[in-house]
């Protein structure tokens, strides 16, 4: 990859695949429906992702498509690699400190309210501190940047609870890095969530 800049932008993504994603969502609204917010979430993502001032890559679950509506432009797509999300993470960060990045921001896809603010606010905020999270309002985190390698942040964890952002602080804290907050967000993860949000309809019961 050329750095056109110091600043990578890493998003995972699964392959939309119909009983692939949304798991917990789709266990209320059927494999397709779910599927089918799955791609707007995805859309939504590449909107506020597309004119960063930053190099991008999709991280995508399971096979690099030919295709896809995150690819445009000189984004790049890799293979998620690793056993858990801690250690796919933490390898995605890896390889892009060894093609000398050294502001690297991650997010998901199942963030609606994300916004290029936000993704500049992270890097800005990557100039005064080791590390950036963007609190998710269920507990989680949207989105994490890092200056360096952080190994003990991602590696041996239980993720998918309410206490992984305040997990992940005491980690912080405890290894000493510096550590900053973005505003919090909404991620989409169950029927609760996708009713709290602007993409459910009136009367879509």
């Amino acid at each position: 990859m050329n750095s056109r800049t110091d600043k990578l932008l890493i998003v995972f993504s699964k392959n939309p695949v119909a009983g692939r994603v949304k798991s917990r969502l789709a266990a209320s609204i059927g494999n397709e429906e779910a599927l089918q917010i799955y791609e707007q979430l995805r859309e939504l993502t590449e909107r506020a992702t597309s004119n960063i001032a930053a190099s991008k890559v999709i991280c995508y679950s399971d096979f690099i498509p030919d295709t896809d509506l995150l690819l445009n432009g000189n984004t790049e797509a890799w293979l998620q690699q690793g056993n858990d999300l801690g250690e796919r993470m933490h390898l995605a960060f890896l390889k892009g400190f060894s093609l000398a990045f050294n502001r690297i921001a991650l997010i998901g896809t199942d963030c609606p309210e994300i916004s290029p603010f936000i993704l500049d606010l992270a890097f800005w905020k990557l100039e005064e501190h080791d590390v950036v999270f963007g609190p998710a309002r269920d507990g989680g985190f949207y989105l994490v940047g890092l200056k360096n390698p952080f190994p003990e942040l991602f590696l041996r964890r239980t993720w998918s609870t309410s206490s992984v952002l305040n997990d992940s602080l005491r980690l912080v804290r405890k290894h000493q890095r510096s550590c900053d907050l973005l505003p919090a967000l909404s991620d989409i993860d169950n029927f609760e969530d996708l009713k709290a949000s602007h993409l459910w309809a009136p009367g879509q019961d």
